[in-house]
């Protein structure tokens, strides 16, 4: 079994030693490894898979480790190679979901679709055809707050690890998103903030942008704002009519976060601040 460990801390000399000693010294043998040193934080991320010889668990790791991670001040975190469960919210736009969909049937997202939820019934029959349940939870400004503990019932209903919103078209509490901290991803075009509101692409053509793109970031309590895992972007230019915009825009949107799914399930990603550090 391959297991992964992730840290951060305070940048000082002896780190990667203490680590490699700790692995060896468990009978470990590391098969990938990368850090980042963080000058202007002061601080070092790290990420390293290794197999042991030795029958153990992520419990009798994480135990094992508790001393060496006590003398260097570092948030750690052991992993084996369990695919998380995710729960998927959709509204009406289904490109991110179907994408989302194959990569998962084909085994390269990194994780299992545990279940479907969405504000809508339209996308009901793309994931019931996957063999992923599908969940109605209506939403009104009466009845919101009724509507997100829903969900939060849900995510513990299928043990969901991480929460995917896949063109989600709610925005989420405040109380909400401190609750899910660090285990939902949303996605976006990166044409905010620059084109709010309705038909961005169609904002965008009137204004004749060179390129067009996608976000994928934690999600917050600042709308839109979150630590970024991803972007993609693509060169477009006059040619282009308001619906090819969308088209490339929504190739950018789904391809965007499927990485940032794919990477956050890997242990790829470690939170630096207000930003991330990707092990690619």
């Amino acid at each position: 079994m391959t297991f992964t460990l992730t840290l951060k801390c305070p940048e000082r000399a002896g780190i990667v030693h203490a680590v490699t000693t700790f692995l060896v010294g468990q009978g470990c043998d590391i098969v990938e490894h990368q850090q980042f040193d963080d000058d202007v934080r002061g601080s070092l991320f790290l990420r390293t898979s290794f197999t042991c010889t030795e029958e153990t668990t992520v419990d009798d790791l994480t135990h094992a480790f508790a001393p060496v991670a006590v003398d260097f001040g570092m948030e750690f975190g052991f992993s084996d190679g369990t695919p998380p469960r995710i729960l998927v919210l959709v509204s009406k736009f289904g490109h991110c979901l179907n994408d989302l969909l194959f990569r998962w049937r084909a085994g390269g997202l990194g994780a299992e679709i545990a279940v479907v939820v969405s504000n809508h019934e339209d996308l009901r029959p793309m994931a019931e055809a996957a063999g992923v349940p599908f969940v109605h939870v209506p939403v009104t400004p009466d009845t919101k707050p009724e509507a997100e503990q829903r969900l939060l019932d849900l995510v513990g209903e299928y043990e969901a690890d991480l929460v995917v919103l896949a063109r989600y078209m709610q925005v989420l509490s405040n109380e909400l998103c401190q609750k899910l901290e660090g285990r939902a991803i949303n996605i976006h075009h990166s044409f905010l903030p620059g084109f709010k509101g309705a038909k961005p692409y169609h904002q965008a053509y009137d204004r004749g942008v060179k390129y067009v793109g996608a976000t994928a970031h934690y999600v917050t309590p600042d709308l839109d704002e979150g630590p970024i895992i991803e972007q993609e972007v693509q060169r477009v230019d006059h040619t282009y009519s308001p619906r090819e915009l969308v088209t490339v825009g929504r190739d950018a949107e789904a391809l965007a976060l499927s990485r940032a799914v794919r990477w956050h399930c890997e242990r790829r990603v470690l939170l630096n601040g207000n930003s991330t550090v990707v092990f690619r």
